[in-house]
């Protein structure tokens, strides 16, 4: 099969052996890969943990064919079926998953493209919004770093659940005019020092319920201020930088919940449960379209390279995917 690889030289594509699957793992052949932009720092090299180094494979999530089932794999999950779901090594024409980390593609004519862009986005955001931010009816959320494919996601589960106030941030502005269309109530330039008090404003001066803090690096203690008492700060990514100064006696003033989370530590059985507490929450809503993510740009695998060049320019709005075929 043709897998990109990454090579001292750099990202490359060559013909590897097609994976055998393991007990509880399925076989799938790939139709289309979304991208991420964890896959640039495989892409180098130099990613965390296991999935870095000379020889990697990147890929997160993607859409494809069920082919072969492991010893173990449940009886309702056949060859044959077409999937969506989390998939490491997935910028390849096949890769191995475990079962619990997939789900059937809506039988509703969804392309391959599309499905491919849902995974990663409705399981992070599920994941961040609603299990530990508690979004719920009449909640104000904020999503520090809205304009990805992911933050898009955030917005809309974040007013699909309830709240009445959702603030998006994009120091973009041309993304930023966007927000509205995917459930911001309020969307803000945190170059603008201004933007702490707009958040206030918005919220009777008390400050959002929660944020998923795209961000970090030197938004941290800012992010704080926005944040009410008792309310909570996900950190799911550190785009803006993974070390800042944090103030940590208004943190302790304001009694914040500083919540860590990635999928880097978690076992196979707590990402099941992730993608069935998602599943149980937004799949119906999914199916009928109401949640959606903007396809920027399609590539075919055999332009990998100028694919994750497009990503790394931060010019895009939304996804950016892979073809297979």
């Amino acid at each position: 099969m043709k897998a990109a690889i990454v090579t001292e030289q750099g990202l490359a594509l060559r013909d590897i052996p097609i994976p055998t699957p393991g007990p509880e793992q399925i076989l799938v052949k790939l139709r289309a890969i979304g991208l991420n932009r964890a896959d640039l720092g495989v892409a180098a090299g130099h990613a965390h943990g296991a999935v870095g180094g000379i020889g990697a494979i990147p890929g997160l999530e993607a859409a494809g064919e069920v082919v072969e089932c492991g010893p173990g794999v449940p009886d309702h999950i056949k060859p044959g079926m077409r999937v969506m779901g989390g998939m490491n090594s997935s910028y390849a024409e096949y890769t191995v998953t475990d079962w619990g980390r997939v789900n059937l593609v809506p039988d509703t004519n969804m392309s391959w493209e599309v499905a491919a862009t849902l995974p990663v986005a409705l399981q992070t955001m599920h994941n961040a919004v609603v299990t530990h931010g508690l979004a719920g009816p009449g909640s104000a959320v904020m999503i520090q770093g809205a304009s990805s494919g992911v933050g898009l996601m955030g917005l809309q589960i974040a007013k699909f659940m309830g709240a009445s106030v959702v603030v998006g941030s994009s120091t973009n502005p041309e993304k930023r005019a966007r927000l509205a269309e995917f459930g911001a109530t309020l969307a803000v330039d945190t170059n603008n020092p201004g933007w702490v008090k707009q958040v206030l404003e918005a919220t009777g001066g008390k400050g959002v319920d929660s944020v998923v803090d795209m961000i970090s690096g030197p938004l941290v203690s800012q992010t704080l201020s926005a944040t009410r008492i008792l309310g909570r700060i996900i950190n799911v990514g550190r785009l803006g930088g993974a070390k800042a100064e944090f103030d940590f006696d208004l943190h302790a003033a304001r009694r914040i919940s500083y919540i860590g989370v990635t999928f880097r530590t978690r076992s196979t059985e707590e990402v099941r449960e992730i993608v069935r507490l998602m599943r149980a929450d937004l799949w119906a809503a999914m199916e009928a379209g109401s949640l959606v993510l903007p396809i920027d740009r399609t590539f075919h695998l055999d332009d990998v390279v100028e694919a994750l060049a497009h990503m790394k320019a931060n010019a895009h709005f939304g996804k950016i995917v892979m073809v297979t075929g």
